[in-house]
């Protein structure tokens, strides 16, 4: 199959989007790895665009039916998978990665070697085997309320996988370098040696985490003997714990990275909303922000499957379709808030070859994970997960804490009671932090009392951009006057259908990028980050993957779109009956080397 060398999707959701060194001081690379060189994943001739549906054009360039090249790979993804004339009928799931083909990992430049891939397995992968119902529920605890029992307990566990021999696959550094495998390039798709696996920016990125906890949490216990331990929660989402725990900043722990920003030990209130700039905010200011972020990525954004989890990703599609709203914030600003910005790549929570090594990732993880959890608990008929078979087959190889390569499937970690774990319940200030407009939004009034729309932008306003006008790149804010589907929409219709705003990009995936979007702020954006107006953020964590360079420049070059919801904050700022709304776009870090493709509003169930 290394004759596929260049594969391209085309299917509904991209055809729209087109239409609109340092190493750490705790890891010891000379002698922790050697580096492999493996069968180049770049190798072959021939270049194929696979189409949901095969083209009828014999003139037209070579395309493969998806469904037809998935079955003729060997019979990779089973034929019984893809029958029948349903929705899905044309798809597939994602299927865990060869280990045996895993590629060198695509590096930042001038860092060390590393092989991200996982040792070479002995015997072959076991599929995964829930535990018992009899088995005791762990209670993960919130890292601000830990014992000092506990917190050497938890010490003893990360300081004896670290002592581990290197190539034992529940070595602490081995452990980091499945994120590194998964995340930049190591892993291709099953029979597609040129289609990276990526498990960022698309649907995969909860269930992923979730599993990639569960067996490093299985691991730690395994080196306590104690089946039952439970790893901590860091609880950013809540002022009681919005300082970086202390166990992870002693200086005589195992639990402390050296490649981390000391500026914002405790007792610094972390910056959810952080875009490399250092907060002038107070506390207590502070404590709103990351509250009314909360808010609005919890709740305001995260009223559709889609929306939260992030968007489909199937076997053959293009990497990072589109992340969902956790992951970009506040998952992005905390790995970026973490990292050390004299780090020549973001090192080590900043880049995703390197997160792993801080202890402090797994901690960020479970939170994220816990947001999962609470998401559901919030409750509403489309709080519930995704149904999509490609997105509960899909399937990743994990070590267990036996060392034993396991394939685990998405369906089977869904329910996080059924896997034997919960956290420990803590007061979610969040619910209660609904942003509030900026000011009181004036419209003019017709003579029959009815209200008119908001007044667009001039043409003279410098941010003004026209939709017809793009792709423009973001290295100024770009403000759009863009026109609703539907407008003055009952209960019931808001209820079944999401308000949705879409900003296609392509983006330099090799930089840390941040963005926000604002709407309605009619005057140059001054709104706050508890303020209405501001309807969220994009944020990109760098990754580098030098097979996929553009130009020569060291550019990672990718195609995703930023969504937003928008019914509940059109609510809010009494807009149900306009017929436009003013985006506007604001570059914050490394927008330069964003491109906007296309800005529309559409509605989605």
């Amino acid at each position: 199959m290394a004759s596929l060398a260049q594969i391209h999707v085309m299917c509904p959701a991209s055809a729209a989007a087109a239409g609109g060194s340092s190493s750490s001081a705790f890891f010891p690379i000379t002698t922790q790895f050697s580096v492999n060189k493996r069968r180049s994943k770049r190798a072959g001739s021939y270049k194929f665009a696979v189409s949901c549906n095969a083209s009828k054009d014999d003139s037209a360039p070579a395309r493969l039916d998806r469904r037809n090249m998935l079955i003729g790979l060997g019979g990779l993804y089973g034929a019984a998978g893809l029958v029948g004339s349903g929705p899905f009928a044309k798809a597939a799931p994602l299927q865990a990665p060869l280990i045996e083909e895993c590629d060198p990992a695509d590096l930042p430049p001038g860092v060390d070697p590393v092989d991200c891939c996982p040792p070479k397995p002995s015997t072959k992968a076991i599929d995964f085997v829930p535990p018992p119902k009899s088995a005791p529920i762990r209670i993960r605890p919130a890292a601000h309320l830990l014992t000092d029992e506990y917190i050497k307990k938890y010490e003893k566990a990360i300081r004896l996988m670290k002592a581990l021999p290197a190539d034992d696959p529940r070595n602490f550094y081995q452990q980091a370098n499945v994120h590194c495998a998964y995340c930049n390039g190591a892993h291709q798709q099953v029979g597609l040696p040129d289609a990276d696996f990526q498990v960022h920016e698309s649907w995969l990125f909860l269930p992923f985490h979730r599993w990639y906890l569960y067996f490093f949490e299985r691991i730690a216990g395994k080196m306590l003997n104690d089946p039952n331990f439970a790893m901590p929660y860091w609880n950013w989402d809540s002022p009681a714990g919005s300082n970086m725990p202390p166990m992870y900043t002693n200086l005589n722990s195992p639990l402390y990275d050296a490649i981390r920003n000391p500026a914002h030990y405790a007792p610094r209130v972390i910056d959810l909303v952080f875009d490399g700039v250092e907060s002038t905010a107070t506390d207590e200011e502070q404590h709103r922000y990351n509250m009314s972020l909360m808010y609005k990525q919890m709740i305001t954004n995260a009223k559709t499957k889609d929306l939260f989890f992030g968007s489909a990703y199937r076997a053959g599609d293009k990497k990072s379709p589109g992340a969902g709203s956790i992951e970009l914030q506040p998952h992005g600003g905390v790995h970026a808030w973490c990292c050390d910005p004299k780090s020549p790549n973001h090192e080590d929570m900043g880049h995703f070859y390197s997160a792993g090594r801080d202890p402090i990732f797994y901690a960020h993880h479970s939170n994220i994970d816990r947001m999962w959890v609470l998401w559901k608990q919030l409750g509403g008929k489309k709080r519930v997960d995704i149904s999509d078979p490609d997105f509960l087959n899909a399937t990743f190889h994990f070590y267990d804490e036996n060392a034993q390569l396991v394939r685990v499937r998405v369906g089977d970690c869904l329910d996080n009671k059924k896997l034997k774990f919960e956290y420990q319940k803590v007061p979610v200030p969040w619910t209660k932090a609904k942003p509030k407009p900026a000011r009181k939004q004036k419209k003019a009034r017709s003579s029959d009392g009815v209200a008119n729309a908001a007044e667009p932008p001039k043409k003279s306003d410098s941010f003004f951009t026209d939709v017809s006008e793009l792709p423009k790149s973001l290295e100024n804010a770009i403000r759009s006057q863009i026109r609703r589907p539907k407008i003055s929409r009952s209960q019931r219709e808001k209820e079944d259908e999401e308000e949705i705003l879409v900003v296609d990009l392509e983006v330099d995936q090799s930089q840390f990028i941040k963005f926000d979007v604002f709407i309605n702020d009619e005057d140059d954006p001054i709104s706050r980050p508890d303020n209405t107006e501001l309807a969220g953020s994009f944020v990109n964590i760098p990754r580098k993957m030098e097979g996929h360079q553009h130009g020569g420049d060291g550019s990672v070059r990718a195609r995703t779109c930023l969504k937003l919801g928008l019914t509940d904050l059109l609510d809010d700022l009494d807009a149900d009956d306009d017929e436009t709304v003013v985006v506007t776009l604001v570059p914050r870090t490394g927008s330069d080397t964003v491109r906007v493709e296309g800005i529309r509003i559409e509605l989605a169930e």
